[in-house]
């Protein structure tokens, strides 16, 4: 599994313990910045690992801000992104489970790096179910595919 990862200025300390993380367990990633803490614009960090999943490059793709919003709203405008704004290990673990969710964003101001580490392991462990998801998955690829 290769990883794609980045932060703004508001989530770049628990960018850099999610990199920690990622090194611990032995998961290849790649991280997109920034590589200070002035402030940044989110889109800026978050499109390089949406496009990034998107195309097949990365596996999945790790996106962090203050509260992850902006982050999670600019890798949905990718197609081919599912991208799950997720603070509690429950949703990490339905995210994958339900909706194959290929990228995480999590606010580096709303949870602390216990928890953030935590919903990590959770989601890159957890495999889609498929079934009845699948059909629910191809519907949004319906709808992806009407919006060209």
């Amino acid at each position: 599994m290769k990883i794609a990862i980045s932060s703004d200025h508001g989530g770049n300390n628990l960018r850099k313990e999610i990199i920690a993380l990622l090194e611990e367990l032995g998961i290849s990633y790649e991280d997109f910045g920034p590589k200070t803490s002035d402030s940044v614009d989110y889109p800026d960090y978050a499109l390089p690992v949406a496009n990034g999943v998107a195309s097949g490059q990365f596996d999945r793709g790790i996106l962090i801000c203050g509260t992850g919003i902006g982050m999670s709203i600019t890798a949905n405008k990718v197609k081919g992104v599912r991208c799950a704004l997720v603070h509690d290990v429950f949703s990490a673990k339905a995210t994958r489970c339900h909706n194959d969710s290929n990228v995480l964003a999590m606010g580096e101001r709303v949870i602390g790096p216990g928890l953030a580490r935590e919903i990590v392991q959770t989601w890159l462990s957890t495999d889609f179910e498929g079934g009845r998801h699948e059909r629910r998955i191809n519907k949004i690829s319906e709808i992806e595919a009407q919006e060209q």
